[in-house]
């Protein structure tokens, strides 16, 4: 794992914008499922994922979950139950309500919090299956009172024998039992504009490979989704006090994920630097996913140097990671410094995978610096807000000419119009004040 100085590091990010070979590919996929419904899904899975299905296989039965359960394991079930109750007992404390507020001339002034009614996730069925990204985008979509959540899922995630079980097991324990073996842009399509077996969604959430992230892309705006994510990054910030196994083992927890991953280490010790790359690769050679985790740390991995933790954390913010880890002696008194990360992890045993799995905080989290400006999932992505106004009668006559001068300077007549005539009629405006 290569050793740089600060001043000699440039974050390589792939964005997934796609090429426009994708693009098209991915609108004419998108206009086919507009235009043929359920007979374009059947043809599209039939391409692109080998599976002959008819129009009644496209929903997974309750027979087909409950078979599920028969082929996971009892400790795999008590752990997916144990992280789902984390999940919802950590997302129900965001929880919001709607408020009024009566002023003293009367008026009403409030806000209507309400869920959205129909939620698709998409879960991806590529390199591996990821029964916690059910849990992570079901439950506070539940917690927000969603009440119509469908999940679609390639139909080959497990290989042959159709969708993975741990998959269908942790929908199940989430709650989820509307499901269709249906994956890619079609999916997002079909989610999007609805057919005859998928109604329509009001919001699409969860990761998928390239043309999912552009179908999601091109759908934005018919319905709302939740991120266009890019490849998972994590950086550790540490200094001489930090283990440098830990340290060696988070970083490749997050190179193992994809290619394109990114994996840094900065660190104001140069022993620590040079441990932490033997380690990484020492554990690297007999990691099962060795392959896509040597490939990420070649292309996108980084071990940087800097003078000072207080030098690291500026480079932090920069950097606004996915995943940061703070192994420094103190990591309290840094974490207010950190102005910039999607998920903040503090000390030694506070792993990566703490959070992916089993602690509560959700890991679905802004990737490629938007840290800067964006947040984790939780249960605001599911739900809308309305203003709620009751002006009263005192309020409006002491306030109406305030609001026709403002009217006015915009050059809206009409809007000081429609207060101007309720003064009229009340008595309090003279003749015409145009």
């Amino acid at each position: 794992m290569r050793i740089v100085a600060a001043s000699e590091f440039e974050l390589k990010r792939e964005v997934e914008y796609g090429s426009p070979e994708q693009n098209e590919a991915v609108r004419k996929i998108i206009t086919a499922v507009r235009a043929e419904g359920d007979e374009a899904l059947l043809k599209l899975t039939q391409d692109f994922d080998r599976v002959s299905l008819n129009r009644g296989q496209l929903r997974v039965t309750q027979e087909e979950l409950q078979a599920a359960y028969g082929q996971v394991e009892p400790s795999f079930l008590s752990a997916i139950r144990q992280a789902a109750d984390n999940i919802r007992v950590f997302h129900q404390k965001q929880k919001r309500n709607s408020w009024m507020d009566l002023q003293p001339d009367g008026s009403l002034l409030g806000q209507v919090v309400r869920p959205l009614k129909r939620v698709g996730v998409y879960v991806p069925g590529g390199k591996a299956a990821y029964p916690s990204s059910v849990l992570m985008n079901v439950i506070p979509a539940q917690v927000a009172g969603v009440p119509e959540i469908v999940m679609v899922t390639p139909p080959a995630t497990g290989g042959k024998e159709g969708i993975n079980p741990y998959t269908l097991v942790a929908a199940a324990e989430a709650g989820v039992t509307e499901i269709y073996r249906v994956g890619g842009a079609q999916a997002v399509a079909a989610l999007a504009y609805g057919t005859e077996s998928i109604a329509p969604v009001d919001k699409i959430c969860g990761p998928g490979n390239i043309y999912v992230a552009l179908a999601k892309r091109e759908v934005y705006g018919d319905v709302d989704i939740d991120s266009i994510a890019g490849p998972s990054e994590i950086v550790v910030l540490a200094d001489d006090s930090a283990n440098a196994a830990y340290v060696a083992a988070d970083l490749l927890s997050q190179a193992e994920h994809d290619e394109m991953a990114s994996a840094i280490l900065i660190t104001s010790s140069a022993s620590l630097a040079e441990a932490a790359a033997a380690e990484v690769d020492r554990q690297l050679a007999n990691l099962p996913r060795q392959e896509i985790a040597a490939a990420s740390i070649q292309n996108y991995g980084a071990i940087i140097v800097v003078d000072s933790v207080a030098e690291g954390i500026g480079l932090v913010n920069r950097l606004a990671p996915e995943h940061l880890e703070i192994m420094v002696q103190e990591p309290m008194a840094v974490v207010g410094m950190i102005e910039n990360a999607g998920a903040i992890f503090l000390g030694p045993y506070s792993s990566e995978p703490v959070g992916d799995y089993f602690a509560g905080p959700n890991h679905i989290i802004p990737t490629n610096g938007t840290a800067r400006f964006s947040s984790p999932v939780d249960v605001d992505d599911f739900i809308k807000k309305s203003s709620l106004i009751y002006y009263s009668k005192e309020a409006l006559l002491q306030n109406g000419s305030t609001i026709m001068e403002l009217a006015r300077h915009e050059g809206l007549e009409g809007h000081a119009r429609a207060i101007q005539v309720r003064l009229e009629q009340e008595g309090t405006l003279e003749g015409d004040q145009s």
